[in-house]
């Protein structure tokens, strides 16, 4: 059995536990005010009466995007957002990068990928700006008469920083809470990737999740709101 598979099946179970049935393959094809009709995976209408909805179906392009997607024509023609090179150039537009939900790559639209596309673009900036200084210097320098050797460095230096590199992914593991005290990972491992689950992989995830908090004060109140939780419950009732 796969990882993927072992994950899944676990993340199933814990849910069945809990009450909580999944609907798979499922696509609603309309909401009243008491219920909600779908087709599953055999074309069969099906009704789930509700109390209450929470409608949780992803996101789409804002209209900025969808705006530069049809003015730079043909070449953009994905709807799931902006097609970009390996650089994370947008096609068909010059000087315009593109990072995070806004693009379609074969990349998961996870906020892990999207860091390290903007600490990958601040080097590319970096590098873009130090290219411009260069070519600058080159041409004062040719128009100094400046000695061969250093038209040749700077032109050099020039070519190096026009090589520009690749985005290149790596991914450092995805944790996820399921309920119960409980939570899955998928963390990698020699070479390969290791499947998690259950209360030790949820304390795990609880200090990953408070390590990424930017500020101590902010730790703090996450930890303490978590302790208050675990010894009073969490207040869901209405003011």
């Amino acid at each position: 059995m796969s990882l993927a598979r072992a994950r899944s099946d676990y993340t199933k179970q814990t849910f069945s536990e809990n009450k909580i049935e999944l609907a798979t393959k499922t696509m609603v094809s309309e909401v009243t005010d008491k219920k909600i009709y779908a087709k599953n995976e055999f074309k069969e209408l099906v009704e789930y009466p509700y109390g209450l909805l929470v409608w949780a179906t992803g996101n789409t392009a804002r209209a900025v995007t969808r705006d530069l997607m049809a003015k730079l024509g043909p070449v953009q023609d994905s709807r799931r957002g902006l097609l970009v090179d390996d650089h994370l150039r947008v096609l068909g537009a010059e000087g315009i990068f593109a990072l995070g939900d806004c693009t379609a790559t074969d990349y998961a639209p996870t906020a892990q990928v999207a860091a390290q596309e903007g600490t990958y673009l601040s080097k590319i900036f970096a590098q873009l700006a130090k290219k411009q200084v260069l070519v600058d210097e080159l041409e004062a320098a040719k128009r100094s008469t400046a000695d061969p050797a250093r038209l040749d460095a700077l032109a050099n230096a020039v070519i190096r920083a026009s090589n520009l590199r690749p985005f290149h992914y790596s991914h450092q593991g995805s944790l996820a809470y399921i309920g119960s005290s409980k939570a899955i990972a998928d963390l990698p491992f020699g070479g390969g990737n290791l499947a998690a689950a259950g209360l030790a992989t949820y304390y795990f995830w609880r200090s990953a999740y408070l390590s990424q908090l930017f500020s101590l004060r902010n730790r703090i109140l996450v930890a303490t709101d978590w302790m208050k939780c675990k010894a009073l419950g969490r207040d869901v009732s209405r003011e």
